[in-house]
């Protein structure tokens, strides 16, 4: 049978597990296309207007996905990590935000609770609704949760080299394509959520636009776990998962002098980016660290974007020469 997987949301964070998994089950893996204007104006029309561009997004790669006539599309519901922390609630409502939306796909979804322990452990239990979905064995299954994990944890091992997702994903399948750092460029920490940052619609390429203007771009997912669990200076309580991990990153790199500044990439209307986005500028201006926030959603123009990193990169430059 066929799988599919959107390529939206948690797929730039746990695609390796999930491809892993459905692969070793005996499952031929099926991802949507990147994303596009075309795909995006379908979502939009299949989706309220009030909610944020990533479920936008979503709804799109659902549609396409549809269109490719899988046997199934696989919608998680993401609940909390560890009992403590609990995911957005976009993660928590996902599964009824694409049947309701696009009526069509419900009779394909895949759609089950995840209660992960920690980022890289996952419980059989959590998967045993896989059973009955795709007739397989409680031991076939279990095998292959082991093995998606493995593979889950070589891919991460990738991301804390400094790789970015796709090149993880890459050097995974044995296509090793390092990162272009470079010394004595400019060192940015691009804080987001891995859905907006690494879509290429949403963020507009911004990762590689940084890079052209000789940049060294490091993203949250790039460091341990066990690092950002555990700022240096200990800051406000924040409950929901990738919003923690963005905030105790920024918490953790103000400390860093080779940072030299930090974007923000937020979507317009996230309400957990709402709180830590004041949070962050707070920070910055307390450690004397360049901020800088983007908001984008399915409006924003490659121009402005353009324009803003071009001027803190150059800001970010000026000061540097004046500190020599």
């Amino acid at each position: 049978m066929t799988i599919g997987i959107p390529r939206a949301l948690l797929y730039y964070y746990y695609f390796p597990l999930w491809r892993s998994l459905f692969t070793n089950l005996g499952h031929q893996v099926v991802v949507s296309a990147p994303t596009n204007g075309e795909m995006l104006e379908e979502g939009i029309k299949q989706t309220v207007s009030e909610i944020c561009v990533p479920i936008k997004v979503y709804n799109s790669h659902v549609i396409e996905l549809l269109k490719k006539d899988v046997d199934f599309i696989f919608v998680p519901r993401f609940v909390r990590n560890n009992g403590r922390e609990w995911y957005c609630p976009k993660f928590l409502g996902l599964p009824e935000l694409v049947k309701y939306s696009i009526p069509e796909a419900k009779e394909k979804m895949i759609s089950f609770d995840i209660h992960p322990k920690i980022d890289d452990t996952f419980y059989t239990k959590d998967f045993l609704p896989l059973c009955d979905y795709l007739n397989v064995s409680k031991r076939d299954l279990k095998n292959a949760l082991k093995k998606a994990n493995e593979d889950f944890l070589k891919f991460r091992a990738f991301m804390e080299k400094g790789y970015d997702f796709e090149r993880a994903l890459s050097a995974l399948d044995g296509i090793d394509n390092p990162p272009p750092f470079k010394k004595g460029a400019l060192n940015i920490l691009l804080i987001g959520y891995v859905y907006n940052i690494y879509d290429p619609l949403v963020s507009m390429n911004i990762i590689q636009k940084l890079r052209d203007m000789n940049v060294n771009v490091y993203t949250f997912d790039m460091l341990n776990e066990k690092f950002i669990r555990n700022p240096k200076e200990k800051g406000k309580k924040i409950y929901w998962v990738f919003t923690r991990k963005i905030y105790n990153t920024v918490r953790r790199m103000l400390l860093d002098d080779e940072i030299d500044g930090i974007i923000h990439l937020t979507a317009f209307v996230c309400g957990p980016d709402s709180v830590v986005g004041k949070l962050f500028e707070l920070d910055c201006d307390k450690y004397q660290k360049p901020f800088m926030t983007i908001r984008v959603d399915e409006h924003t123009g490659h121009g402005h974007l353009q324009t803003r990193i071009e001027a803190f990169v150059d800001m970010l430059k000026y000061k540097t020469k004046n500190a020599m």
